[in-house]
This record gives structure tokens, C-alpha cells and sequence, in this order.
């Protein structure tokens, strides 16, 4: 007996339990509040924003749907192709990791993404809750292959191809060509220059949440509907 419960004690130092990284949910909001005043993420995502990324990671960390839980990427489709949307956020540290553009499909809209499917060969983005599956060489190079994680929001996505991929048309150079990115099919491509680096901090597991001001998505999502939304209000 004596030696088991030294094991079960050795146990928890080494490998403390998920959900004492869990912050109870009294305490999430100001979970979301320290990491917002982060310098760089202030500047960077909205409030409203981060509150829904933050609420829905937890949800799926809770579930066990996090291989890799040390990362979170939010994709905010409220801004113009031109600008900067995604960013991934090391939530442990409090810290941004790195920031890009990214180009959404060419029929939810031009300069911006107003429109959004789940339904195969519509070339239109999705939105919610994704996790990153396995890397793989394809069509586009060095790709990471996407599931999503909302019925009849995204959980198509792996049937789509719904992947992270670089891409010619996601770069400056093209912005000033033509004022805004060029367009996919439906995946969140990538400038060529950093693909590769954010395909390798959030490969394997990891939480990406996809935003719009959608009140359909909104309302709809199992995720926001949790007890962890209904006792921390924004």
C-alpha cells in the first residue's frame, strides 16, 4: 500500500492531471483578462474575440481534444485581407508567437470574408473550432490537414481538404497589386515565407479557432453554450 501511494504521489508531481491547468470557471474570465493586456495581443485581437477563442479552447481541453494544448491560432475573419489575422498565442506564457495573413475562399467574398460553408465545393471558408491533425506533402507542398470539431459548422472539413497550405497569391507583393489577397477554395492559406514556421508550432493537436460576427455561428456553437460561457460574461 505504502509503495502505491508513493507512486500515485511521484505521479502527480511529474505528471500533474489536465485539469489542474484548467482554471475553474469563477476564475476565466480574469484568465482572459491577464492574457488580453498582453502588449502585443491588445494591439492585435479584439477583446470579444479572444473571450470566445480562450472559452472554446478550454472547452475542448476539458473534453481531452488537445494533443497540443501549449499553443492556441485565431484566425479573425472580421478584418480585410490586407491586414494581419492570424495569430498564435503560447497560453502558457501569455505571450503572441507570431502573427500572418491569411487568405480566406474565393466565394465568402472578396477583400473580405463575409460568407461561410461546411458544404464540399462551395470554395467557401468555415468558421469555429478546428484541430490541427497530421502534416503531409500535397498538391501545395508542406501542408497540415485540419478537423473540425462543430457538427454542421466544420466537420467537413477533413472531407473538403480543408487545409493550411502556402500559397503565391498570400503576400505584400500582391496586396499591392490588387489592395487585397488573393483567395483559395476554402483553406486558410499562408504566405510562403511563413507556412512552413506556423504549420510547426501548431501541428498535432492544437486549438484553432476561425471568427466572424456571424450571429448564426455564434448562436449555433455547442462550445459557447457551456456552463464555462454562461458563468463568465465578457
Amino acid at each position: 500500500m505504502a509503495l502505491r501511494l508513493l507512486c500515485l504521489v511521484m505521479c502527480l508531481v511529474f505528471f500533474p492531471l489536465n485539469a489542474q491547468s484548467i482554471p475553474a470557471q469563477r476564475d476565466l474570465s480574469n484568465t482572459i483578462r491577464t492574457l488580453y493586456h498582453t502588449t502585443e495581443l491588445r494591439n492585435s485581437i479584439d477583446y470579444a474575440v479572444l473571450h470566445k477563442a480562450v472559452t472554446g479552447y478550454y472547452t475542448l481541453k476539458k473534453r481531452g481534444a488537445l494533443k497540443n494544448d501549449q499553443v492556441l491560432t485565431i484566425i479573425d475573419y472580421n478584418k480585410p485581407s490586407n491586414k494581419k489575422r492570424l495569430f498564435v498565442i503560447d497560453v502558457n506564457r501569455n505571450r503572441l508567437l507570431t502573427s500572418s495573413l491569411v487568405a480566406h475562399g474565393k466565394n465568402s467574398g472578396k477583400s473580405r470574408a463575409v460568407r461561410f460553408s461546411n458544404v464540399p465545393g462551395s470554395f467557401k471558408s468555415s468558421l469555429g473550432f478546428f484541430v490541427t491533425d497530421r502534416t503531409y506533402q500535397g498538391k501545395h507542398g508542406y501542408s497540415l490537414r485540419l478537423r473540425g470539431m462543430e457538427r454542421g459548422i466544420n466537420d467537413n472539413a477533413l472531407m473538403r481538404n480543408i487545409v493550411i497550405h502556402g500559397a503565391d497569391y498570400v503576400s505584400r507583393d500582391f496586396i499591392r497589386k490588387h489592395g487585397r489577397l488573393g483567395r483559395s477554395h476554402g483553406c486558410p492559406a499562408l504566405p510562403f515565407s511563413q507556412y512552413r514556421q506556423v504549420i510547426d508550432l501548431i501541428k498535432d493537436g492544437s486549438c484553432l479557432f476561425i471568427h466572424h460576427a456571424e450571429n448564426s455561428y455564434t448562436g449555433n456553437s455547442a462550445l459557447f453554450n457551456t456552463d464555462l460561457v454562461r458563468n463568465n460574461p465578457a
